[in-house]
């Protein structure tokens, strides 16, 4: 399966079955990935600075409140950064860039160490050719085009979110601008797992799928990501995108058994 032709890299990717990742992927890919989980998380507020996009969310998770300097850079690195440092300390946040290896400019890392800035764990970032899919077993699975009160508070109970913290995920959750899946396995009445799929330019993202923890191990979790994949192929989707932190071993081990592979890597760099 080729990648929309705006992105194909001079050849389409593989998987290295040796190392479990993808092969002969464009930089481009790896920028447009990062663009399209920009757009699967918006913000509260988001600044541009000469190529860099800030990103401000109430402090609700790193992704939505940092630094992401993805495009050419054309001024100053220590001004710029300095002025991001100034826009987070109005808000008493902690300035944060979110790192990959296009940052602009390529040496920001070593910069932002040397300014004291700590590096924090961040994220494998996977694909997944949607070609050939397993067919999800019936019923169980719901999938909604819009948050009801009870998967929201489902959502809320199972990712662990703060009381403080719903209002904004909740603006979050209903400012997506690309169409959006939310689906739940419903067991006795009861949610038993939720996920988030969200559909843009030929790539399903999946975010924050997550099993009540005494169901899981049943293959919950299994079904809700088979919907998910086979919903977004119908909608047009290619290709499957997700972040799993590469601690969180159940899930490395579910996406492997559904055959994400890894594209690349991001992690952080925080100052106060």
């Amino acid at each position: 399966m080729a990648l929309l032709n705006t992105l194909s890299p001079a050849e389409p990717p593989t998987v290295d079955d040796a190392s479990k990742s993808w092969r002969g992927f464009s930089e481009q890919l790896i920028r447009h990935l990062e663009e399209l989980s920009l757009n699967a998380l918006p913000s509260l507020e988001t600044a541009y600075v000469d190529g860099w996009v800030l990103r401000f969310a109430d402090g609700y998770t790193k992704r939505a409140n940092s630094v992401n300097p993805l495009y050419l850079s054309t001024t100053g690195v220590e001004r710029k950064i300095s002025y991001c440092e100034s826009m987070y300390a109005v808000r008493k946040q902690p300035t944060v860039f979110k790192m990959t290896s296009l940052t602009e400019p390529r040496d920001l890392d070593t910069v932002l160490a040397a300014r004291g800035y700590r590096e924090e764990p961040g994220a494998s970032v996977q694909l997944l050719a949607l070609d050939q899919l397993d067919k999800p077993n019936e019923g169980r699975v719901t999938l909604v085009a819009d948050a009801n009160e009870q998967w929201l508070n489902a959502y809320f109970k199972l990712n662990n979110v703060q009381e403080r913290y719903m209002p904004v995920m909740r603006h979050m959750l209903q400012h997506i601008a690309p169409q959006k899946c939310l689906a739940a396995v419903y067991l006795d009445g009861q949610v038993a797992a939720v996920g988030l799929g969200i559909i843009e330019r030929g790539f399903l993202g999946l975010f924050d799928i997550v099993t009540e923890p005494t169901l899981r191990q049943k293959g919950y979790g299994y079904q809700l990501m088979l919907y998910l994949l086979n919903w977004g192929k119908a909608n047009g989707a290619g290709y499957a995108y997700l972040q799993v932190t590469m601690s969180n071993t159940p899930a490395m081990y579910l996406y492997e058994k559904l055959g994400f592979r890894e594209v690349y890597q991001y992690w952080y760099r925080v100052k106060w």
